[in-house]
Parts: structure tokens; sequence; C-alpha cells
């Protein structure tokens, strides 16, 4: 039987301060993965013909391994990312639960004084980290007055990167949701936007579409917009909105551009599987990352756990599933599988079964709908955009993919569905699979978020009255030294790299306070001043929850001779 989960209420208390945060993993833990890259065993593989049947991925990961071992750097990667992303850190209490969960967000506040804020759910189970590059196209745009700038928050989802994981049988969506919309009211922004980052309908567990759903539908008092990409709507019911059923059943019938419907959104039903006498949609575990159907964590976590390699061939297989048009290049996907292999993927694995075990339904019902925006793909070969307003830009030739097609495919909601919950401010129907979104074509997030944003404040000025928080200045971030090593860690450049917004004034900071275990040590202040105080939330004494400190003994396995990865010699 499966246990007994709590309803969700709101989060807040415990320890309300936001604290800068910097990256400083163990340099014991960085000698830890290095050992275990240089006793990796890779599985036999067959010859010549490849099977047509499964995926061989050998000649990818074998190169992989050595750039690991012999080029790329940690430390340089850790103070990139420390100088060129302000990061920050704030607690949370959890109800029904004695722990805290302690949450790391990206906090970019723009430079023009025409900027509302936004909250950019990042893609699970990617780290918030992963999405640096977004930050000037959403802060900083190049025509500021003709495209909406925003004070920028992207935080980690419980679990992943650097956010403490929430406690065992808590509703994760619901908790979630409300300790996001709590963060935005800690930084003072008593009204937001948000918008997802990635297809609602291939995201493991359909997590991204869910959280920003519950934002904009339980919190449409703060929350005053949403833009979702891809999601999973179904088609209109009699019994709940006859006048929309009404208008989709006239469309079917006849095939035809009317009613709200266009040509383009039949062939886009054909081509992601929907059939028209069916009364039966595909299921959400034929898209995306859901076809690895995730139900039970701890097996897969386990093997992840104690194995860098795994992790990275689970890292390409993720990337491969959702598109074959983005070339990564070695540094970037080492990146992201350190993002997740230093503070340990058991956290994401669970998340996401939790979500699949215990799915949790929106029934409020609202006496305004939430207000939203929707970005749909049509699943053709990328060429012309079909709406004549908004030209997009296809990405990659259409013949570079390394995928098959059963494995590619999205799926499609027209977006007239919508109108049954949702008051649709802006829609576009773009070229392609939505794929990679945020590193192939991330101008369709900003366009959509914008899109909503600007309908919004055509006759709502509550985005306009957000107030600057007032927080501390990261300069006064100190890093402890790191006691499990004697080697210091790599100095960092001295100036942001002008491709990403370097971190804000004291003006636009906050801090967050965590203890620190010794695998991922990350020093902060403890001197520094200030607190943010979060409206109508009670602070509960403060239990601050430190990641365990696992001291696990080093494996010593023999590599098969036509796999082994040759260790270097001492010096």
């Amino acid at each position: 039987m499966a246990t007994e989960v709590e309803e969700a209420v709101p989060a807040g208390g415990a320890d309300e301060e936001v604290k800068p945060y910097k990256i400083h993993v163990s340099s014991k833990y960085l000698d830890l993965t290095k050992q275990k890259l240089e006793v990796t065993r890779l599985p036999h593989e067959l010859g010549e013909p490849k099977s047509k049947d499964w995926w061989e991925p050998k000649s990818q990961v074998e190169p992989l391994i050595d750039f690991w071992l012999e080029q790329y750097s940690w430390r340089t990667q850790e103070g990139l990312l420390n100088t060129e992303l302000p990061q920050f850190r704030t607690e949370f209490s959890i109800p029904y639960s004695e722990a805290t969960t302690r949450i790391h967000f990206i906090h970019a506040r723009s430079s023009h004084s025409n900027a509302i804020p936004l909250l950019l759910i990042p893609p699970f189970p990617f780290s918030n980290l992963c999405f640096g590059h977004l930050v000037k196209i959403f802060t900083e745009p190049e025509d500021a007055a003709n495209n909406q700038p925003f004070h920028l928050v992207i935080p980690s989802l419980p679990g992943l990167g650097f956010s403490d994981a929430l406690p065992s049988n808590t509703p994760v969506i619901s908790s979630t949701a409300e300790i996001f919309n709590s963060l935005m009211s800690r930084l003072s922004y008593s009204h937001y936007v948000v918008t997802n980052a990635s297809s609602g309908a291939a995201s493991p567990a359909e997590i991204d579409f869910q959280l920003v759903n519950y934002l904009v539908t339980y919190h449409s008092d703060s929350c005053l917009g949403a833009h979702f990409i891809s999601p999973p709507l179904v088609q209109p019911k009699l019994q709940e909105a006859p006048i929309e059923w009404a208008k989709w059943s006239i469309a079917n019938l006849l095939h035809a551009p009317i009613l709200g419907y266009r040509s383009e959104d039949f062939s886009a039903l054909e081509r992601s599987g929907y059939v028209r006498p069916s009364k039966k949609s595909p299921t959400p575990t034929q898209f995306g990352l859901n076809q690895l159907g995730l139900r039970e964590p701890n097996t897969l976590a386990y093997a992840l756990c104690d194995s860098p390699t795994g992790l990275l061939v689970f890292v390409l297989k993720s990337l491969r599933l959702l598109s074959s048009k983005k070339e990564f290049t070695p540094t970037e996907l080492i990146n992201i599988t350190e993002l997740a292999w230093l503070p340990g993927p058991e956290s994401a694995m669970r998340f996401w079964a939790h979500c699949v075990r215990h799915p949790e339904k929106v029934e409020k019902k609202n006496s305004v709908k939430p207000r939203v925006g929707i970005t749909v793909f049509l699943g053709d070969e990328p060429g012309t955009d079909v709406n004549a307003e908004t030209e997009t830009e296809a990405g990659a030739d259409a013949n570079a993919g390394v995928l098959d097609e059963a494995e590619a495919k999205d799926g499609y909601t027209c977006p007239s569905w919508a109108n049954t919950k949702y008051n649709v401010l802006y829609t576009h129907r773009a070229t392609g699979r939505s794929g990679l979104l945020a590193w192939e074509r991330p101008e369709l997030i900003a366009a959509g978020i914008r899109g909503v944003a600007g309908s919004i404040l055509k006759w709502d000025t509550r985005l306009r009255q957000a107030e600057t928080p007032t927080v501390a200045p990261l300069e006064q971030v100190v890093i402890h030294s790191d006691v499990a090593s004697d080697q210091p860690a790599a100095d960092v450049p001295a100036e942001p790299s002008p491709g990403l917004l370097a971190p804000p004034t004291a003006e636009a900071r906050g801090e967050p306070q965590r203890q620190i275990s010794e695998e991922t040590a990350v020093g902060s202040s403890e001197n520094i001043a200030g607190k943010i105080p979060s409206p109508g939330l009670k602070a509960p004494d403060p239990a601050y929850l430190a990641p365990p400190t696992d001291e696990r003994a080093h494996p010593h396995r023999e590599a098969s001779d036509d796999t082994a990865v040759e260790q270097p010699t001492n010096e």
C-alpha cells in the first residue's frame, strides 16, 4: 500500500534571510570522481552491423571519459558559475515536518526601469545553473522599448542541484509551487509572471507543466499570468465546457479552419498520433523523458550515485530523447553531468517517481480564468513559420538528427483547447519540434512570456509595482578553506564574461544561509546583516537540514582489456 501523503499548505517560515551563495565542492569528492572514472568498465558491444533496436553509445562515451579525466576542470567551471551568475540560497519550513528545505536560485535584476518580475521554471531534471545563457535574453534585451525586460528568478527544484530535497511523503508539486510563490514574495515581488522553458508534454510526469499550472491557478492573485509550452491539455468535454466542446466538434468534423482552429492544428494532431475517430489521445508516456517510465527510483539511483560514467550515459540518453539538433560540446555535456553527479541524482529520481505514483490534480475553480499564453509545435520539418505575425528560426538542418522518429515524437495540443479552463492571451504555432528549446530556440520562450506580459500590462498595472529588494552585496561572501584537501581552489576570473549578466549591485541581492556538508561544501558569510521578511508567513524555530555526509570507500575494480580506461601514472 502506498504511503499516505499530507495535503500541502503554504510554505514559509524558517530562517527567512536570503544570502548570496557560492559553490565550492570538496576536493575529496572531486578526487573520488576521478578515481571512479579511472576504473570505468564499459559493456562489450558487438561489431557491425549496428543494432536496429537499441542505442550503442560506446563510441561517444569513451572519448568523453578521456576528456573528463584529462582536460576537463570542475574548478574552472565552478569559478565561472560563481563569477557570472548571481546565486542565492534561502530556507523554508515544510508543513507537518521538522525539516526545512533550502532553495538555491539565480536572481538577476534588469537595469531597465520598466522591468517586471519573471519566475522561470527550469526543465526537469536539469539544474538551474545549466541556463545561465538565458539571463541576458530576459534581463537586458537589445530593444527594451519593444521587448519587455524582466527581473529574472530561476530556482532549482527541491533535490536538484544545490537545493535541498523535500521530506519523504511530501506532495512534491504543490509543495514546490508553494515554496516558489513564497520565494517571489520574499524577494518583494508581490506580483509576477511565470514561464516554462521546455515542453510540458515531454517533461517527466509532466512536472514542468504541473508547477506552472499550479502557480497560475492557486496563486492567481500574485502570479498574474503564465506561459505554457506544449501543455498536455485534452480536447473539450461536453459536461465541462459545452460551448468549447461544440466548437471543437464542428471544426474537427469538418476538418476546417473555423471557430478558433486552424488547418495546421489538424495536420499536427495527425503527426503526433492523434486518431480522429478515437476517443483516446496518445498517452504522456509516449513523449520525451516519459518514455523512460520511472516509477521506482532507488534501483536506478543506487547505480547512478556510484558511477559518474553511468550518469553521463543517462544524460546523453535524456538529451537524445529530447532533441538531435543541439550539438553540445564535451565541456557542456560534462557540466550537465557534474551538476547532477556532485549533489547526487537520487533526489531527482525520487521527485520524478513521486510525481508518477502520486499525481496531483488541480481542482480549484476560479471565478476568473487564469491568464495564459501558449506556444505549441507543429512537428513538421523546420521552415517558414505558419504564423505570419511571428517569425522564428528553424534551428539545425532537418537531416542532422540521430534520433528515431519514435523517440523524438512530440505531443500536440490545439491552443483553442485551453479556452476550457484558461483566458488565453497569446498563442503561437511554431514549426518543428520543441526539442531542447532553452538551448536551440530560447527566443520562443521570451516571445511567449512577453506576449502574455504585454497583454496583462494593457489593463493591469500591478506588475509595475514591484519593489526593489533590499539585499546584501555579493562581495561580502567568504569562501571557507577546503578542509578536505590541502590544495587551494583555482582562481576565478575577476570580471564576468560579456555573454552573461554580471552579478547585480547591492540593491539587487539577498543572502541564503545553509549548513555545509563536507562533500559539497559552499562557503558563505555568517556575518552579513539584513533580513527580508516574507509577508504573511510565520517563522518557526529554524531547523537546519544539512545534506548527509557519506563516507564511502573507493571501489577497487579491474577493467576489462577492451574497455579499460588507462590510469595516468603517478608523478
